[in-house]
């Protein structure tokens, strides 16, 4: 179904939704960084890098990545967000020219801080690296962030532990209402400097909210009211939920998301997970998943999931995916990539992470023609279910 254009602009950005299919969008995202065509699943560079052995030049000019994704938190720790300034942001430092996005370290202070101490001004905490004491609220992520002179800054939240008490999680999102508030002065505030490298950096909200329906409607109801945010998140998913359960809670948040601005489902996810994402309404993803999984020799095809160390393909000549157009398949037989992994090189990860981030782009690709094309429903019908599987061929 051919849609009217809805756009929002203001200095820095405008959301174009071009077509939708029922819940699903096709739009583009325009940024000083160049135009992000959605959706979209963006790399996860955490350190600046892609694990594996992925250069930003291979990103650019090999495997269709459009948005890479950066940690502030690692960053912060190591090299240090003030050498990141020093050396002229980000995009300068790994040599990156299209979009970046920085999670705002949330998610890292509470999962890896064994001890931390939550207050109204922020968390306290220790370096999961050395030791040292490190405080970070909603003004420090952003002083990062803007060190790191990111596109797309996002808020600095608290990300509860699930299953949690609804009155813990109802105070949580209110106290992450708060920070995002404090989130919006502060980037305005950077933003206005002189001396600041990317003074057109969009911020990003994100609800939370635990499973509890009511509590992911009123937080969203009560963010979206923050107009200076150019796009919303929705946290604190995938995090060991069922994925039934993830569902219900985007079809109950997503109403309520601006259909003017992009709509991010953080840390997700399988390919299938994608595709039942975007039915629902999401317009960017973000996973570790396609580069740690490589790492350890189970890659993505068309057909389903291959373990490629597995025995059968000592002698298999075929790539990895014969539909496949990847560095890696144009190259390389499933028994040279097993022989690597066997072996113990390092290219066996390297050319896996290659075929699996060239896989996750490319059905993102897929999934924007089908859009385009009117025929969104007929591709997920086909793939989901198929993705999902391991591969028998």
């Amino acid at each position: 179904m051919f849609m009217r254009t809805i756009s929002r602009r203001n200095n820095y950005h405008m959301f174009r939704l071009i077509k939708q299919e029922g819940a699903a969008r096709r739009g583009e995202f325009t940024t000083v960084h160049g135009t992000i065509q959605t959706p979209v699943f963006m790399n996860v560079g955490t350190s600046a890098a892609i694990k594996g052995g992925i250069s930003s030049i291979d990103l650019a000019d090999e495997l269709k990545c459009q948005v890479e994704l950066c940690n502030t938190y690692h960053l912060h720790v190591r090299p240090g967000d003030d050498i990141i300034y020093k050396m002229g942001g980000l995009h300068k430092f790994m040599n990156w020219h299209r979009p970046i996005l920085t999670d705002s370290g949330g998610f890292q202070v509470f999962s890896l801080a064994k001890l931390r101490r939550i207050k109204e001004e922020g968390v306290y905490f220790n370096s999961h690296v050395d030791g040292r004491k490190i405080f970070m609220g909603p003004e420090e992520s952003m002083r990062i962030q803007s060190n790191l002179a990111s596109t797309i800054a996002m808020a600095f939240d608290e990300c509860v532990e699930n299953p949690a008490e609804h009155s813990y999680s109802k105070r949580s999102c209110e106290r992450t209402t708060r920070w995002l508030e404090r989130c919006v002065t502060e980037m305005k505030r950077l933003n206005s400097l002189e001396t600041t490298i990317n003074p057109q950096q969009m911020l990003f909200g994100i609800n939370q909210g635990c499973t509890y329906d009511d509590l992911r409607v009123e937080h969203m109801k009560r963010i979206r009211e923050i107009d200076y945010c150019a796009g919303f998140a929705i946290g604190g998913l995938a995090v060991g939920e069922p994925t039934d359960v993830m569902y219900h809670v985007i079809e109950k948040v997503e109403p309520y998301m601006p259909a003017d601005k992009p709509r991010y489902l953080m840390g997700v996810g399988t390919p299938s997970n994608i595709i039942e994402a975007v039915y629902r309404g999401v317009d960017f993803f973000d996973c570790v998943m396609p580069s740690r999984n490589a790492r350890h020799a189970t890659v993505f095809t068309r057909n389903g999931i291959m373990h490629a160390h597995n025995k059968q393909y000592e002698l298999d000549e075929r790539p990895l995916d014969p539909e496949c157009d990847c560095p890696t398949c144009r190259n390389f037989s499933r028994a040279y990539i097993r022989h690597l992994f066997k072996s113990n090189e390092q290219l066996a990860g390297r050319l896996a992470v290659q075929h699996n981030l060239y896989f996750y782009n490319t059905l993102m690709e897929r999934i924007r023609e089908a859009l385009d094309e009117g025929r969104f429903e007929q591709f997920r019908n086909t793939y989901s279910e198929r993705l999902s599987k391991k591969l028998i061929d």
